[in-house]
C-alpha cells in the first residue's frame, strides 16, 4: 500500500464537503476520482498533498515515498524556455554526466591509486547515470514534450509567453519527467487535444507508479482506472473496475437505495396516519397506543435520499420550425492568419437532423471554422449557404450573449419571459445553480459558469440549427449526461466542436477530423472513427503532394493506383515495426552486457588490475555508444 486516507472530514464555514472519506491505493494502482462539481474531489487531492489541513482524520504515505500533484491550473511562469524548462528536471543527471566526463579527462596519464581512484569514482558514477536511464534523458524530454502537442519549433519559446493551458501543459511535462511513485492530477486533459490525450492514456497505463486522476473525462477513466473512489454527499464509496463498471454498478446501488428509501418513506407515512387515527379517537387506550408507535418511529434511522437526477431537470430541446432537407452546404471555404493556413479547399454538407461533431489538434482552425458560419470572421475564399428555414442557435467559448449586469434569474426570465418560475429554476439547475446562486450577477460569475449560463440560454431557443464550441468544458458527468440526453431526442441539426470522446461517442452521427488543412469524413461515432482512422489516414497521406505515389501505365484506374499506394504503405509499415522490435531487442541486449559489465568493474578481487580496469572499461564505453546510436534509431522509428 502507497498511500492511506482514513477518515477525512472538511467543512467550510456551515457546508460539510468531506465527511469521514476512506480508501486506500496500492502500488501501481490506477485510481480515478469522481463526483459532481462541488463534491469536494479537488479539495481531497489538496489534503493529499499538504496544500490544505482536514478538520480530521489521517493521510499516511509509505515510508520515503514520493508524490507529485497538478492542480487543474497548475502552471509555471518562468524566462526559462519549454524544452530548458523540461530538462531543468534532469539537472541531477546532467551533472552527474558532466562529472563522468571529467573522470574521463581526469584518468588520462595516471597510474596507481590515483587511476585506481578514479577507476572507482567513475564505475560509480556511470552506474548511477545508467539506472537513471541517463542515456536516453534527452529524448525522454523530447518525447514527453511532443506527446503533449508541442512541436520542435515551440521547443525555444520562453514559458512566461505561453498562454495558460500552455503552461499547464509544461507543468505536467515536469511532473511526468520527475517520475515520482504517486502522482495526483487534477482534470489532466482540460488543455488537451486528443492525440496528446491519447499518448497521455498510454503513458499513464505503463507509468511505473501509482495514479489518482480527478476527471469527467469519461473515456479517459474508463481507458486508465482499476479503481473508481466517488465523493458523493461528502461521503465516499470505493468501486472496482473502469468508469463503465463504476456506472453500471452505481445505477443498481442508486436503484436499490432509491427503493429501500421509497419503502421506508412509505412505512413512516403508514404509521404517521395511524398514529394521526388514534389521537383523533380521543380514548385513553388509544392515545397510549399512539405514543408507543410514536416511540418506535422515532428510533427509526431515517434513510437519506439518494442523489439522483431530477426528472424535471432533463432538458427537452424542440426546435420551432423545422429546415429544410439541406441545412448547410460549405463550398470551397479556406482561411489562413499571417503565413499559418489554417485550411483551404474545404467542402461539405449537413442534411436536417445529422449531428456532426468536428474533431482535429489544438489551432487546426476548428473554432474559426465555426466563427465562420457565425458570420464572426470572414474567410479568405470559399462560401457557405445555409438552407431554407435555418435557424443558427451558437454557443461560443466567449459568451458574448450574456449581460453582465444581470442576475443569472433575470438573464433565462428576460429572454423567455412565458417560464414560470419553476422552470426557470430547473434549466439553471440542470447546469449546477440552485437555490440562491440563481440571484448571482453574471458579471461575477468564472468562465467557467458563464459556459454552463450560456448553454442553458442556448438550449431554451428556438434555434434549429446548434452550432457549439466546446459544449462540455466546465460540465460535471451528471450535466454532460443530460446535455447528451438532450442532445439525442433533438430532432433539429447540431454541428460542434468538442474534445470529449464519451461524449462524441454518444452523440454524433458523423464526424469530421480537421488534417492536413482538409476535412476527413467518417459516417458513424467515435468509436467507428477509431476503427476507420488508419486506413482513412494512409488514403489521405497518399494524396498528399509530400508522398510520392507510383505512376503505373495511364490505362490502370485510379481505384487500382490507390489499392497498390495503400499496399506500399502498409508493407512499409510492417517493415518499420520489424525494425522497431530488432531495435528494442538489441538495446535490451546492450543493457544486459553493459549491466553485467558494472558488475564485473564493481568486483573488489579486480580492483588493483589496472590494465583489466581499463579493458572493461573501454569494452564498456563501446558498448555504451552503440546503445546511443540504437536509443536514436529507436527514437526515429519509433
Amino acid at each position: 500500500m502507497i498511500l492511506s486516507c482514513q477518515n477525512i472530514s472538511k467543512s467550510f464555514i456551515d457546508k460539510t464537503v468531506l465527511k469521514h472519506v476512506s480508501f486506500h491505493i496500492e502500488d501501481y494502482e490506477k485510481a480515478g476520482i469522481v463526483g459532481i462539481n462541488g463534491a469536494g474531489k479537488t479539495t481531497l487531492l489538496r489534503i493529499i498533498a499538504g496544500q490544505q489541513k482536514a478538520d480530521e482524520g489521517l493521510v499516511t504515505f509509505a515510508k520515503d515515498v514520493s508524490f507529485g500533484y497538478l492542480a487543474q491550473n497548475g502552471a509555471v511562469d518562468t524566462q526559462n524556455t519549454i524544452y530548458t524548462e523540461l530538462l531543468s528536471v534532469k539537472q541531477e543527471l546532467i551533472e552527474t554526466e558532466q562529472k563522468i566526463r571529467q573522470c574521463e579527462q581526469d584518468m588520462q596519464g595516471k597510474e596507481g591509486d590515483a587511476l585506481e581512484s578514479l577507476m572507482k569514482q567513475y564505475t560509480l558514477l556511470t552506474h548511477h547515470f545508467e539506472s537513471q536511464n541517463g542515456y536516453a534523458y534527452q529524448s525522454e524530454v523530447v518525447g514527453v514534450l511532443k506527446g503533449l502537442g508541442f512541436s520542435e519549433s515551440d521547443f525555444q519559446k520562453p514559458v512566461s509567453t505561453l498562454s495558460g493551458g500552455q503552461k499547464t501543459r509544461v507543468a505536467l511535462g515536469k511532473l511526468l519527467l520527475q517520475k515520482p511513485e504517486l502522482i495526483m492530477l487534477d482534470e489532466p486533459t482540460n488543455h488537451l487535444d486528443m492525440n496528446s490525450i491519447a499518448w497521455l492514456e498510454t503513458y499513464l497505463l505503463n507509468y511505473k507508479g501509482a495514479v489518482i486522476i480527478v476527471s469527467h473525462d469519461r473515456y479517459f477513466l474508463d481507458k486508465i482506472t482499476t479503481k473508481i473512489i466517488e465523493i458523493d454527499q461528502s461521503a465516499c464509496t470505493v468501486f472496482q473496475g473502469n468508469y463503465s463498471d463504476y456506472a453500471v454498478k452505481k445505477e443498481q446501488l442508486r436503484t436499490a437505495a432509491m427503493n429501500a428509501y421509497l419503502n421506508q418513506q412509505k412505512v413512516i407515512q403508514h404509521q404517521e396516519e395511524v398514529i394521526e387515527k388514534l389521537r383523533s379517537f380521543n380514548r385513553e387506550k388509544s392515545i397510549k397506543r399512539a405514543e408507543s408507535r410514536e416511540k418506535m418511529l422515532n428510533k427509526i434511522e431515517v434513510l437519506e435520499k439518494p442523489t439522483t437526477v431530477n426528472s424535471d431537470m432533463k432538458l427537452t430541446l424542440t426546435p420551432y420550425r423545422e429546415s429544410g432537407k439541406d441545412v448547410l452546404n460549405v463550398e470551397h471555404l479556406a482561411k489562413s492568419f499571417d503565413t499559418q493556413t489554417l485550411f483551404s479547399d474545404v467542402s461539405f454538407e449537413i442534411k436536417r437532423g445529422e449531428h456532426v461533431a468536428i474533431i482535429g489538434d489544438n489551432g487546426s482552425g476548428k473554432t474559426t471554422l465555426l466563427k465562420i458560419l457565425n458570420g464572426l470572421l470572414p474567410a479568405d475564399a470559399g462560401s457557405f449557404t445555409l438552407g431554407s428555414n435555418v435557424e443558427i442557435g451558437y454557443y461560443d467559448q466567449e459568451h458574448h450573449v450574456l449581460h453582465g449586469e444581470k442576475t443569472l434569474f433575470d438573464e433565462i426570465s428576460d429572454d423567455y419571459p412565458y417560464l414560470t418560475n419553476t422552470e426557470i429554476r430547473n434549466v439553471l439547475a440542470a447546469f449546477l445553480f440552485t437555490g440562491e446562486e440563481v440571484f448571482q450577477l453574471i458579471g461575477d460569475l468564472s468562465g467557467g459558469e458563464r459556459g454552463r449560463v450560456s448553454l442553458a440560454k442556448l438550449m431554451l431557443s428556438n434555434a434549429n440549427l446548434l452550432i457549439l464550441d466546446e459544449p462540455t468544458n466546465h460540465l460535471d458527468i451528471a450535466s454532460k449526461e443530460i446535455l447528451e440526453d438532450a442532445l439525442n431526442q433533438y430532432t433539429g441539426t447540431v454541428l460542434y466542436v468538442s474534445h470529449d470522446r464519451y461524449f462524441i461517442n454518444r452523440t454524433a452521427h458523423r464526424i469530421l477530423d480537421l488534417t492536413h488543412g482538409q476535412f476527413v469524413n467518417y459516417i458513424g461515432n467515435y468509436d467507428y472513427y477509431l476503427e476507420k482512422h488508419e486506413v482513412q489516414m494512409t488514403a489521405l497521406e497518399a494524396t498528399l503532394p509530400s508522398m510520392e505515389t507510383p505512376v503505373n501505365d495511364s490505362t490502370e484506374s485510379d481505384t487500382k493506383l490507390d489499392w497498390k499506394v495503400q499496399k506500399e504503405l502498409q508493407a512499409k509499415q510492417r517493415k518499420r515495426e520489424n525494425d522497431l522490435k530488432k531495435c528494442e531487442d538489441k538495446i535490451a541486449e546492450l543493457e544486459d552486457k553493459i549491466a553485467e559489465l558494472d558488475k564485473q568493474l564493481s568486483d573488489p578481487s579486480i580492483g588493483t588490475q589496472v590494465a583489466k580496469l581499463q579493458a572493461l572499461s573501454k569494452e564498456q564505453e563501446a558498448l555504451k555508444a552503440e546503445l546511443e546510436l540504437k536509443y536514436e534509431e529507436w527514437e526515429a522509428l519509433a
